[in-house]
């Protein structure tokens, strides 16, 4: 039902900003809640930010908090994180995911990889020191 293709990963200094756009074609009216995912290599996927396209509530990870802001374009048909202050430890694959499940939405529950059903290919993303 949706295709999702992420892009603008790179490799940038400590301290340094990258945004990932995450291109979203929808097939269904459904409203979609979307979220951005990461994993490094030896870790599992991690729940980064989460948003609905309809401008509903939004969550972030506390390791994320005041440095990533998720949102979208006009059209709604691109979805944004903007990464700021950027340190070593976010360095991993990132992860566009839609086709959220579950009918209550929860911090928890938005940032779990579990509950998404749609996924693009990723975009890496290195920071160095």
């Amino acid at each position: 039902e949706v295709e999702l293709v992420e892009s603008g990963g790179g490799s940038v200094q400590a301290g340094g900003s990258l945004r990932l756009s995450c291109a979203a074609a929808l097939y269904t009216s459904k409203s979609e809640r979307v979220g951005w995912f990461r994993q490094a290599p030896g870790k599992e996927r991690e729940g980064v930010a989460s948003m609905s396209l309809s401008g509903g509530r939004t969550y972030y990870a506390d390791s994320v908090k005041g440095r990533f802001t998720i949102s979208q374009d006009n059209a709604k048909s691109t979805v944004f994180l903007q990464m700021n202050s950027l340190k070593p430890e976010d360095t991993a694959m990132y992860y566009c995911a839609a086709d959220y499940r579950p009918k209550a939405v929860f911090q928890s529950q938005a940032l779990s990889f579990t509950n998404y059903n749609s996924w693009g290919q990723g975009t890496q993303v290195t920071v160095s020191s």
